[in-house]
């Protein structure tokens, strides 16, 4: 294997142990997750088309690469400002506050394909 190559199998690697300690240590990641399984279970269920199979897929997607960013940004700002600062907190919100608007933009879209078919 060429190093070049090498070094592209071991990107992915890094990434996966990313996506693990995501999942592995934080708590709301595995209830995105969960709420993921779920979803897909009530998909499969409704029968639902394609195009919406294609919106549920972009949006958990979504919420879940938000929660691994907000994550990094937790731990990043952590590590450059351990002692309470008004702009730590200001970083660690807004994060966060894009995972809510992501997570609030998927419960309309779970609303718009679940609900007209109960």
């Amino acid at each position: 294997m060429t190093a070049a190559l090498w070094a592209f199998v071991r990107s992915f690697w890094y990434a996966l142990q990313g996506v693990w300690v995501l999942v592995a240590t934080q708590r709301n990641a595995r209830v995105h997750v969960l709420a993921i399984g779920v979803v897909i279970f009530t998909g499969l269920v409704l029968h639902i088309s394609r195009a919406e199979w294609l919106a549920v897929t972009l949006i958990c997607t979504l919420v879940l690469a938000l929660e691994g960013v907000n994550t990094a940004v937790e731990a990043l700002v952590d590590l450059v400002a351990p002692d309470l600062h008004p702009l730590a907190k200001r970083a660690k919100d807004v994060a966060a506050g894009a995972v809510l608007i992501a997570a609030a933009g998927a419960l309309v879209i779970a609303a718009l394909i679940v609900f007209p078919r109960l």
